[in-house]
């Protein structure tokens, strides 16, 4: 009996044994477990960190500006292209991660980015120091010389085209200008005694123009030049801007200079190899074919 008794508790002290070392086990692979959870959750330090997790860079761009930025709905379904396109997909390549391309006005592309709807901006933008103060600015691409196309000029109506020679000539008139853009800055500092009116298009700018509802629209040399060739009873002011272009920027959210830093490295290899001007004239052919007018 008492040898029944002695081997009975040794089965026991056994037993108790596997399970106290089977416990351990459990609570060594759950810790392990919450250690590789909480390492695969850890929030991104910077904004860079968060699109390599996400694989997906987010552009806001305003497609209306060819050949920058424009739809090609060919295929009966728009897909936004351009030279503005092509960069921005060059640098989610470059990043090893997909574009995402949200379209919006020109005005909210600024905003998207300040409140971090979107990673990124590319839109035409021209370097300016509010932008600096307010936005992370890349490197220049698109550099240009200013017989290529770097006038700022003024629309008005052709029968007054003579009468502006000087900014003292547009005190208290109304310009029209897109907010946020190169020309309200131009305009704001140039013309400190004109009246600016803020516009949402150029297309109906230039009616306003037509029917005196402004007195004169600020736009870029190209964009005038068409606009001027197509329309009748509009021309270009004798007076220009001073302005000498050093190509164009993207913007990024301030403070994420992490990010600016990468991108920076894909403009260079872009620029080091002419590739901005290669897209720039594949996309002015694809825009004329489809019968948009390009600026």
């Amino acid at each position: 009996m008492k040898k029944m008794l002695t081997i009975l508790l040794a089965g026991l002290t056994a037993a108790s044994l596997l399970a106290s070392c089977g416990s351990d086990t459990g609570s060594s692979s759950s810790s392990s477990a919450a250690s590789t959870d909480s390492t695969a959750s850890a929030e991104p330090a910077n904004r860079l960190e968060e699109i390599k997790q996400k694989g997906v860079i987010v552009l806001a761009t305003s497609p209306d500006f060819a050949p920058q930025e424009f739809e090609d709905i060919s295929s009966g379904k728009p897909v936004y292209v351009g030279c503005d396109i092509d960069l921005a997909n060059y640098i989610a390549d470059y990043l090893g991660v997909e574009l995402e391309v949200q379209a919006m006005d020109f005005q909210a592309c600024q905003a998207a980015v300040s409140t971090g709807k979107a990673d990124f901006s590319i839109a035409g933008y021209a370097y300016e120091e509010e932008r600096a103060e307010n936005y992370e600015v890349t490197d220049f691409f698109n550099v240009v010389r200013d017989e290529d196309g770097s006038r700022q000029v003024v629309i008005v109506p052709a029968d007054k085209a003579s009468e502006y020679q000087s900014p003292e000539d547009f005190a208290g008139k109304v310009i029209g200008c897109q907010n946020g853009s190169l020309q309200y800055t131009l305009t704001e500092t140039q013309l400190p005694d004109a009246e600016i009116k803020l516009i949402d298009n150029l297309g109906s700018a230039i009616l306003m123009v037509q029917n005196n509802k402004i007195d004169a629209l600020a736009c870029s040399g190209d964009q005038a030049d068409i606009y001027v060739d197509k329309n009748e009873g509009i021309a270009l002011a004798d007076w220009e801007f001073e302005y000498a272009s050093q190509g164009n920027i993207a913007l990024i959210m301030k403070g994420e200079t992490e990010l600016v830093e990468e991108i920076n490295k894909a403009i260079a290899e872009v620029n080091e190899q002419g590739l901005y001007q290669q897209w720039k004239e594949e996309a002015t052919e694809l825009a004329l074919s489809l019968g948009i007018e390009v600026n």
